[in-house]
């Protein structure tokens, strides 16, 4: 199963269109997106493209394939706007002989992990900043985030054949 895995929109339609491209390209079977969808928060500059309203259309094409947990920007008023459910805090998926625990990372982070067995995937955002790292046993993973990075690099991860990859946007010309 191939996944993409994205975290940090923040509303900004100019980079959810770099990441509906980057769909379009990988064609992945399900899209996991780790919170802070529409909304880019009190503590955040308003990132290129701000346009949460538009960012609404551009999810909502992909509901059959999205699974989607809670950020700490997220409120109920975005759950009556998106037809897919995003206001757990986390999920568990089960794929090629792999436990996936998603979450966005304000509540459990690589720092604060729940009790997870050793050989668990810990996906999760909030930081803006890419990581692979094993704490524990456990490899936590954060893609980054599409819209407003710390890093340098607004990007997402793909997952297929049983590997990771990190899979940097492209800004349009």
């Amino acid at each position: 199963m191939k996944l993409l895995i994205a975290s940090d929109i923040h509303g900004s339609a100019y980079w959810c269109r770099q990441l509906m491209n980057t769909i379009e390209t990988e064609q992945p079977d399900r899209i996991i997106l780790l919170g802070d969808l529409l909304y880019h928060g009190p503590r955040n500059d308003l990132p290129k493209g701000y346009a949460p309203k538009d960012v609404i259309p551009m999810l909502s094409a992909w509901k059959d394939r999205i699974l989607a947990v809670r950020g700490n920007c997220e409120a109920e008023v975005d759950q009556m706007v998106l037809p897919f459910p995003c206001m757990a805090d986390y999920a568990m998926v089960e794929t090629e002989g792999l436990t996936l625990y998603l979450t966005h990372g304000h509540l459990h982070s690589p720092d604060q992990l729940p009790p997870l067995q050793p050989g668990t995937v810990f996906l999760s955002g909030h930081t803006h900043v890419k990581l692979d790292e094993t704490r524990a046993g456990i490899r936590c993973l954060n893609p980054g985030s599409v819209s407003i990075p710390k890093d340098g690099s607004h990007s997402c991860l793909i997952f297929e054949n049983g590997t990771f990859r990190f899979c940097i946007l492209e800004e349009s010309l």
